[in-house]
């Protein structure tokens, strides 16, 4: 039903597209028959409802892979750059809870460390919603900051870099092989806001994947047994995830191009000093709104990703 419901979410704005198209060449045809000139600015209108209806479509047509529907889990990881990497790391947290919460997402934390003085070492949310990963997709790679730091009393430009990673959440849905002696299961207590319950008791989970050493973590629910459930939701995506890029021979490219996060590596820069920028260097696509963009106005970049290079990656494994 499920499934259902998607497919006729995607047919019947394309069927009422071209109802819409057809009334427009009606009214075209008895405004020249008629020699109407009234209906003019009626057709423009209309014209321009429905290529914006177009533009919507054909960007929802791009989002076929077999998760790209599904919740999408995020992790930005602070790179080379120290306490303004960190910084850096939060400024990005911002902007993808700004965009989520203009495009009618909901957004949840599942992870969080702390900078030594500012900002993530890491973070790891949900963002929930229909086609959350197949946007997001878009955003997985490096972030590169450039601007005069705010930690630094020289007033001296820095450069920064997080990396995004972003996977569908397949939940329990997706069958994967997980044998539970590799698992080590460690609790402790959670840190930061939220209430009496927070670093009173061993609630939080971190579970480590001995034979690919991958590490997952949570510590947004109030009891240990939650937390465990979301922790292996999440192992489950990143193993899942592995496997994918093992099938397309890119184990050593894992979710995307990986590369390090530092310089030469990046898919998008934001400037701000000594001019005011932001590139995607996979597209080109690149504006002088930088405040527009920190604020979750990336439909800017996600959609000319996802027109030019969806078509190439195929069906999601």
């Amino acid at each position: 039903m499920q499934q259902i419901t998607i497919q006729r979410d995607v047919v019947e704005p394309w069927q009422e597209l071209r109802s819409q198209a057809d009334d427009l060449a009606i009214l075209a045809e008895l405004g020249l028959e008629e020699e109407d000139q009234s209906v003019a600015e009626e057709i423009e209108r209309g014209l321009r409802d429905a290529q914006r209806s177009f533009a919507r479509l054909e960007l929802l047509a791009m989002l076929s892979g077999k998760h790209d529907a599904r919740d999408a889990i995020v992790m930005i990881t602070a790179g080379a750059g120290g306490t303004e990497a960190c910084d850096w790391a939060s400024i990005l947290f911002d902007m993808y809870r700004f965009w989520a919460e203009e495009n009618g997402y909901s957004l949840e934390v599942i992870s969080a460390v702390a900078g030594d003085q500012a900002g993530y070492r890491n973070v790891t949310f949900q963002v929930k919603g229909q086609y959350a990963y197949g946007y997001l997709r878009a955003e997985a790679g490096v972030h590169r900051l450039v601007r005069i730091s705010p930690y630094d009393s020289s007033k001296r430009r820095h450069t920064s870099f997080a990396s995004v990673d972003v996977m569908p959440d397949i939940g329990e849905e997706v069958e994967v092989d997980i044998d539970p002696n590799d698992l080590k299961i460690d609790t402790y207590r959670s840190s930061g806001a939220g209430g009496q319950h927070v670093n009173k008791t061993d609630s939080a989970v971190r579970i480590t994947h001995l034979p690919t050493d991958t590490v997952v973590q949570c510590q947004s629910e109030r009891s240990q047994h939650a937390n465990r459930r979301t922790a292996m939701n999440l192992l489950r995506a990143r193993l899942h995830e592995l496997e994918r890029q093992k099938q397309q021979d890119e184990v050593d490219a894992l979710r995307g191009e990986r590369k390090g996060i530092d310089f030469g590596s990046q898919i998008r820069s934001y400037v701000m000093q000594p001019y005011r920028m932001v590139k995607d260097h996979r597209t080109d696509v690149e504006t002088g709104d930088v405040d527009g963009v920190l604020h979750g106005e990336l439909d800017q970049f996600i959609r000319p990703y996802l027109l030019e290079f969806a078509g190439k990656r195929g069906d999601e494994a």
